[in-house]
């Protein structure tokens, strides 16, 4: 392993290129010298008043964000049939940051988070080295759960489990038991979407409720970190053998 990994180790993540991430989220997490990770899609991006520009994701890099891939239509890619299909759309992403002036991602948001082997080899063969899969299928979808913890040793990097994936109920109370396990060799991996989400009310993120989470974080003395960054803590060579690489969520 290159590095050890700290105690209260967690990473935050901001799907679907929504206007309040640029707008709230990006600020308050430099206010407090956070990293993260936004993953961007064209989607939605028709809707100006709701969702980011490719402008909007340059400015974000410009802040020292990571932003990631999350393909082109936010299509689902969990079959064989679906891997050409992610092969350009991973493609269309990258050309529209480079023309803002964004580097090639290295990480991506597995859509609606559903994952296949066959899309999952593609990611391999186009270089990514992250990705961030869900809580499924360990917690069923929809529900406030706790998800896994991110282990290092055991998880394929480009099937990185999320911990805590965000919903409009979600209290204080919850997001302190998520981020609270990350110990021991693991991190926790935040997932949300807008802050707040007008478009997209079921995962949906009250902005006075996220200020609450931030100041948690920033008062406990949580190392909060792109996905990227995880690279630093990666087993020095060898790959992972991770049974939910041979695995399909949702299962056809």
């Amino acid at each position: 392993m290159n590095s050890p990994i700290p105690d209260k180790t967690v990473v935050l993540t901001f799907d679907d290129a929504v206007k309040s991430h640029v707008a709230f989220v990006a600020p308050l997490l430099k206010k407090h010298g956070f990293g993260a990770t936004f993953f961007v899609c064209n989607a939605w991006m028709d809707d100006t008043e709701h969702f980011m520009s490719w402008e909007d994701a340059a400015a974000l890099h410009a802040m020292g964000f990571e932003i990631g891939n999350h393909s082109w239509t936010h299509a689902g890619f969990v079959t064989a049939q679906d891997a050409e299909k992610l092969r350009g759309e991973l493609a269309q992403v990258e050309e529209a940051l480079a023309a803002v002036g964004v580097p090639r991602p290295v990480s991506f948001g597995w859509p609606g988070n559903g994952f296949g082997p066959e899309p999952l080899a593609v990611l391999r063969e186009k270089g990514y080295q992250f990705a961030r899969r869900g809580m499924q299928p360990e917690q069923p979808y929809g529900e406030i759960r706790l998800g896994p913890l991110y282990d290092v040793t055991r998880h394929d990097p480009l099937l990185i489990p999320t911990s805590g994936d965000a919903y409009p109920e979600w209290t204080l109370e919850h997001f302190k038991k998520v981020v609270d396990r990350a110990r021991d060799g693991r991190i926790a991996i935040v997932q949300f979407h807008g802050v707040p989400d007008i478009a997209h009310p079921w995962v949906h993120t009250p902005p006075e409720q996220f200020r609450k989470y931030v100041q948690y974080l920033a008062d406990g003395g949580f190392h909060v970190i792109a996905l990227r960054e995880v690279g630093r803590y990666l087993p020095a060579a060898g790959e992972i053998d991770d049974p939910m690489a041979r695995r399909r969520w949702p299962e056809k």
